[in-house]
């Protein structure tokens, strides 16, 4: 059992996603998370597991993507099980249009996994990307 504290562990797991390297930050989230991005872009919605999340919302966006997603956290607040992450992404469109988003997830914890998220964003950016 881990002694860091939530806001810790996502912390530490999202280190390696500004690095490039997004791997580890999902490592912590559980295989059988509900993830919820909110909106009504093409990538909105509920997903009911991790890979369904990769694959449906993640995977759509990436492949939108001329470049790799740069990560930078801003705000990591927590209380108790709830952790507040606050990052920026930057990137571009294979359309040619930069991506320059603030995300902020809000997520539970349970036995050190994320177990659930809301995802708010701009979705007026997400749209752009899907522009031709």
């Amino acid at each position: 059992m881990s002694t860091q504290s939530n806001g810790e562990l996502v912390r530490t797991a999202f280190a390696s996603w500004e690095q490039g390297d997004s791997r580890p930050f999902f490592q912590l989230v559980a295989d059988d998370v509900t993830w919820r991005v909110i909106g009504s872009t093409p990538v909105s919605g509920a997903y009911t597991s991790r890979s369904e999340f990769l694959g449906g919302a993640a995977g759509q966006l990436f492949e939108r993507f001329a470049e790799p997603l740069v990560a930078k956290v801003t705000a990591v607040h927590e209380a108790g099980d709830t952790v507040v992450l606050q990052w920026r992404g930057t990137s571009k469109g294979v359309n040619g249009r930069p991506y320059n988003q603030d995300y902020c997830w809000v997520m539970r914890l349970a036995a050190g996994q994320v177990v659930d998220v809301v995802a708010y964003l701009d979705t007026a950016l997400v749209d752009d990307m899907f522009a031709d």
